[in-house]
């Protein structure tokens, strides 16, 4: 049958399996999304700031 310590490795693994979902499914809906579109509104703003410089 199962030891203990065979039961803590199967714990700290599924422990380790949750946090890694959780931190992906964060990064992927939320960080990531969060980031490009961060990075586009600045772009957009610059390049109307370069439109607005030219007349």
């Amino acid at each position: 049958m199962f030891e203990f310590d065979q039961y803590l490795g199967f714990l700290a693994f599924l422990t380790i399996l949750t946090i890694g979902f959780w931190l992906f499914f964060v990064l992927l809906l939320f960080v990531i999304p969060y980031w490009v579109f961060g990075a586009l509104k600045e772009r957009i703003e610059e390049l109307i700031q370069e439109r607005k410089k030219k007349m």
